[in-house]
C-alpha cells in the first residue's frame, strides 16, 4: 500500500493569455517600425498591433478558421503607411514565430493549420489592399496630369494675351526681332517714336533704323549676346534715326529669347526716350539730395560737398562749420500748427541765404529745424561772432506768418579751421555735440569746438550708454552711508547710495552714478532696484536686530516726476516687508515746480513714507514748500556747507531758526571735517551726512560700527 505524501499541494502555473500578447506585439512594432515608415510613434504603432493581434487570435481560436475576418486585418496593416514587402514579410515571420508559443494557441498542433490558413489570409488581404491604394494613387496621378496640362495650355493663353495687352498699351517702344536683325513685330509707341505710321515698322531691319556713327558697336553688341550664353541682354544708349531724319536719342535693353531646347530663337527689344529719361532722372536725383520743403541741399548732399571742400580748403584760413538750430520751433508747432511751422522754416532757410549771400558756402537742412552751414573761409571772411550776430539779427526782426507776428533766435555749435585730415562723418559729429553744449546753457547762444570739452563729454557719454552692462554684469552696487544726529553723533538713519565698482579704474560714487543714469533714463529700473535693495536690507535689520531707523534713498528729478511713483514704492513696500515709517525718500527741492512731483509728494506721505526735502537751499520757494507739502525733514544742499567750510560768513546760522519755525528737522550735508560738525552743532542742526561721519560701504560696517557698539 502506497504511502500517503504528506508534502503540501504544489501550487499550479497560471498562463496571463495577455501578457503573452503583449510582448509579442512589442516585438512586432520594434521590428516593423525598423522596415517601414508609419505616422504612428513607437507607442501609436504598438497599439494599434496589439489591437490587431487581440483580434486575429480570437479569430484562430473560433470554432471554425474565418478566413475573411483575418483578411480584413490584413488590409487594416496596409492602411498604416508605407508598409509595403518589407511591412508583410516581417509580420509573417513576427507572427509565424509567435503565435505558436502564446499560452492560449496551445497545444501547437491544433492550432497550426489555422496559424497557417489565417496569415495566408492576412497576406491576401494586405495585397489586395495594397493593390487598390497604388490604383487609387496612379488613378489620382493621371487626373493631376491632366489638369496641369489644361492649367498650362491656359496659361499660355493668357500669358500670351498679357505679353499683347503690354506691348500696345506700353509707353516704351517694344520690338520683336529675328535674328538675323528684321523686326517681326512692333508696337504703336515704337513707330511714334521714330515717326512711322502703326504697323510700318513691320520687316524693317533694326540695324537701318540705328544712326550711321553707332550701327557698328551696336551690331557688335548684339552678336555677344546671341554668341555668349552667359549674358540675358545688353543695354546701350543710341541714337536712331526718324523718318523724318532727325536723330532721336533713346535707351535701347536687347534680350534673347531662347527655345524649350535652349537655342536662340528672337530678339525682344525694348526702346525709352532718352532725352525724357534722362530729364526725368536728373530731377530725381535733384530730388534725392535736396529738401523739398526748403529747396536746400540734404545732409547726404552736404556730406558729399564737405569732402571736397575738405580737401581743396584754403591751407591758411580753413573751413568754418556751423550747426544751426533754430530755438523754440517746437513750441510754434504745437502752439501754431505745422504749415505755419514749415513756413518758418522757409523763412529761416532764405535769412541764412542772406547772411552768407558774400562767401562761398553752402546751407543745408539736416532735418527738423536743424541747418548746417560750410565756409570756405577767404581774408575778407568775417569772425564767428559776427556771423552768429548777424545770424540771429536777421532773426530778431519780426515777420508775419498767416498774421501771427513772430521773431525767432538761433543756437550754433561752430566748428573752426578744423584739423588737416578729419572725416567729415567726424566733423559733424563734432559741430552737433558743440551744438548740444551751447543749448546746455541757453537759448540764442552759440558755443566754438573744444577738444577738452568734447573729450570729456565723449567720456561721460560712453559711461552712461556702458552703465546698463556693467549693471547686468554686477558692477553696481548699493551701499550704505550713516545719518547721524550731531548732538551726541549716535546713528538716525542709513543712506542707501550707489557706487559703481570699474575693474582696473577707480569706483564711480553715488552723485555721478545718478547723474549719469539719469541722462540716458536708465534711472527709473536701476532707481527702483536700488530702493528695493536698501528696504529689503532695511527689513532684514528690522528682524534681525531690532534696527527701527529709517532707510533713506534719495530720488532724482526724473524719479520724482515719475507719474508711477506712488505704484513703485507700494510694489517695493510690499515686496520688501519694510515697514512704511522706516522708509524715507529725498526728493530734490528743485523739482518742486515740475508737474506732478507735488502730487507724488503727498501720495508717499499718505503711504506713511517719510518725505525728506533734498538739496535744499535759501530761497522762500524752499521754506514755503516745507511749510505747505508734507514734508518732516530738509537736507541742505551740499554746495551750501562746502561754502560754509571756506567762508567766514555766519548768516548760514541763521537757516536753522527759520528750519525749525516751520516745524521740520534739519539735516546738513556735506560734513567732512571735525570744525563743520561743530560748526553746524552749535548752529542747532539735528542731523548730517559727510565722510567725517563715514563713507558709503557694506551694510555690514554700517551696522558694526554703530548698532554693534
Amino acid at each position: 500500500m502506497p504511502k500517503p505524501d504528506h508534502r503540501p499541494d504544489r501550487p499550479s502555473v497560471t498562463f496571463d493569455p495577455a501578457r503573452g500578447r503583449n510582448l509579442l506585439a512589442r516585438k512586432w512594432a520594434y521590428l516593423l517600425s525598423g522596415v517601414t515608415v508609419v505616422s504612428l510613434g513607437r507607442e501609436g504603432l504598438e497599439r494599434e498591433l496589439r489591437e490587431l493581434l487581440d483580434a486575429f487570435c480570437g479569430i484562430l481560436r473560433g470554432k471554425a478558421a474565418d478566413t475573411s475576418s483575418a483578411g480584413r486585418i490584413g488590409e487594416r496593416l496596409a492602411a498604416f503607411g508605407y508598409v509595403g514587402e518589407p511591412g508583410l514579410r516581417c509580420t509573417l515571420e513576427v507572427l509565424g514565430k509567435g503565435l505558436p508559443t502564446l499560452p492560449e494557441l496551445q497545444p501547437p498542433d491544433r492550432y497550426t493549420e489555422r496559424i497557417v490558413l489565417g496569415l495566408g489570409a492576412l497576406s491576401c488581404g494586405f495585397l489586395l489592399a495594397h493593390e487598390r491604394s497604388v490604383l487609387d494613387q496612379q488613378e489620382s496621378m493621371h487626373l493631376s496630369l491632366l489638369k496641369a496640362v489644361r492649367d498650362a495650355q491656359w496659361n499660355l493663353k493668357e500669358s500670351e494675351a498679357r505679353f499683347d495687352e503690354v506691348v500696345t498699351s506700353s509707353a516704351s517702344g517694344i520690338a520683336v526681332v529675328r535674328l538675323d536683325g528684321r523686326i517681326v513685330r512692333a508696337n504703336t509707341a515704337l513707330a511714334e517714336m521714330l515717326g512711322h505710321p502703326s504697323g510700318e515698322l513691320t520687316g524693317a531691319g533694326l540695324y537701318d533704323l540705328v544712326h550711321p556713327d553707332s550701327v557698328e558697336v551696336f551690331r557688335e553688341a548684339m552678336q555677344t549676346l546671341l554668341e555668349d550664353g552667359g549674358r540675358e541682354r545688353v543695354r546701350q544708349s543710341l541714337r536712331l534715326l526718324r523718318k523724318n531724319g532727325d536723330v532721336a536719342r533713346i535707351s535701347l535693353t536687347a534680350s534673347l529669347l531662347r527655345d524649350a531646347d535652349g537655342r536662340p530663337g528672337q530678339f525682344v527689344v525694348v526702346v525709352e526716350d532718352g532725352t525724357e529719361l534722362m530729364l526725368l532722372q536728373g530731377e530725381l536725383s535733384r530730388q534725392a539730395l535736396h529738401d523739398v520743403l526748403t529747396g536746400l541741399p540734404n545732409r547726404q548732399y552736404f556730406g558729399t560737398h564737405l569732402e571736397a571742400a575738405l580737401r581743396r580748403a584754403d591751407p591758411v584760413h580753413g573751413v568754418t562749420l556751423l550747426h544751426v538750430d533754430l530755438d523754440a520751433f517746437g513750441m510754434i508747432c504745437n502752439s501754431l500748427g505745422r504749415r505755419v511751422g514749415e513756413q518758418v522754416l522757409v523763412h529761416f532757410a532764405q535769412r541764412l541765404k542772406a547772411v552768407v549771400a558774400r562767401e562761398r558756402a553752402m546751407i543745408a537742412r539736416f532735418h527738423s529745424d536743424e541747418f548746417g552751414i560750410l565756409i570756405e573761409n577767404t581774408a575778407m571772411t568775417p569772425d564767428i561772432n559776427t556771423i552768429v550776430r548777424a545770424i540771429n539779427d536777421e532773426l530778431a526782426e519780426p515777420f508775419f506768418v498767416e498774421g501771427h507776428g513772430l521773431a525767432l533766435s538761433a543756437s550754433a555749435g561752430v566748428v573752426h579751421r578744423p584739423v588737416k585730415g578729419i572725416e567729415p562723418a567726424e566733423l559733424l559729429r563734432a559741430a552737433d555735440q558743440t551744438l548740444r553744449r551751447a543749448k546746455a546753457r541757453r537759448r540764442g547762444q552759440w558755443k566754438m569746438f573744444d577738444p577738452v570739452a568734447d573729450a570729456a563729454d565723449r567720456r561721460a557719454q560712453g559711461l552712461a550708454v556702458g552703465m546698463a552692462g556693467a549693471w547686468e554684469n554686477g558692477e553696481i552696487s548699493v551701499r550704505y552711508r550713516p545719518m547721524v544726529r550731531l548732538a551726541d553723533g549716535g546713528l538716525a538713519g542709513v543712506e542707501a547710495r550707489l557706487q559703481w565698482d570699474r575693474p582696473g579704474r577707480p569706483p564711480l560714487a553715488h552723485d555721478r552714478c545718478a547723474a549719469l543714469a539719469e541722462s540716458t533714463g536708465l534711472v527709473l529700473p536701476l532707481g527702483d532696484w536700488a530702493m528695493r535693495m536698501a528696504s529689503r536690507q532695511g527689513e532684514w535689520w528690522h528682524q534681525r536686530l531690532d534696527f527701527g531707523l529709517p532707510v533713506v534713498a534719495g530720488l532724482t528729478e526724473h524719479q520724482a516726476t515719475d507719474e508711477a511713483l506712488g505704484t513703485r514704492v507700494t510694489g517695493l513696500l510690499a515686496d520688501s516687508g519694510l515697514p512704511p515709517e522706516q522708509l524715507m525718500i529725498g526728493v530734490p527741492a528743485g523739482a518742486l515746480g515740475t508737474s506732478g512731483v507735488v502730487e507724488n509728494l503727498t501720495a508717499l506721505a499718505g503711504l506713511g513714507v517719510r518725505v525728506l526735502l533734498d538739496e535744499f537751499g535759501l530761497g522762500p520757494d524752499d521754506l514755503r514748500a516745507v511749510e505747505d507739502l508734507p514734508v518732516g525733514v530738509v537736507r541742505v544742499a551740499r554746495r551750501l556747507a562746502e561754502w560754509q567750510a571756506w567762508t567766514d560768513s555766519t548768516f548760514l546760522g541763521a537757516l536753522v531758526p527759520l528750519v525749525r519755525q516751520v516745524g521740520a528737522t534739519l539735516v546738513v550735508d556735506g560734513i567732512d571735517t571735525e570744525v563743520q560738525a561743530n560748526w553746524w552743532r552749535d548752529a542747532g542742526a539735528d542731523l548730517a551726512t559727510g565722510d567725517y561721519f563715514g563713507t558709503a560701504g557694506e551694510a555690514g560696517t554700517v551696522v558694526e560700527h554703530f548698532v554693534g557698539a
